[in-house]
């Protein structure tokens, strides 16, 4: 008999001489793989079975300024009319994410970096990277991820 299961899981004998009911089918139910792979969460393919979720349209991003989309860990912005760029959230200096989009700027509040809207360079404070783009896709009006 071969053993299907994930080598992080505990035995079920393991699992019956330590815990109740309701938590051992918890975590039985986790741990049984059977080799077949988990299917994506519905939010990382998105309503079309294969296209992301939109993060927004191009009207939610103002021009001359910018969104941050935390969970996501982007910050969108719209530097002139039409141009969308997309940068990662975390700052280059510490890691905090970003804080406000105001002034054509994108702002971290935790030591006060400064970045510019339409290519992620310093403009000032302690950060001495720029923040990486982001890839992000227009279609119609949706911004995605790319």
């Amino acid at each position: 008999m071969v053993d299907d299961r994930d080598p992080g899981c505990p035995s079920r004998r393991a699992m019956l001489a330590g815990a109740g009911a309701a938590g051992l089918t918890a975590v039985l139910t986790g741990c049984q793989t059977y080799g077949e792979a988990a299917a994506p969460a519905p939010e990382a393919t998105g309503a079309a079975g294969g296209a992301a979720t939109p993060l927004a349209t191009v009207a939610d991003i103002p021009v001359g300024g910018g969104k941050i989309f935390a969970a996501q860990g982007v910050v969108v912005t719209q530097p002139a009319e039409g141009t969308i760029k997309a940068f990662s959230a975390k700052c280059t200096h510490q890691g905090c994410t970003v804080t406000a989009v105001r002034d054509r700027t994108i702002v971290c509040a935790c030591h006060n970096s400064v970045f510019d809207i339409a290519d992620g360079s310093v403009r000032s404070g302690p950060a001495g990277q720029p923040l990486p783009e982001a890839a992000v896709s227009v279609e119609g009006n949706s911004i995605r991820l790319a």
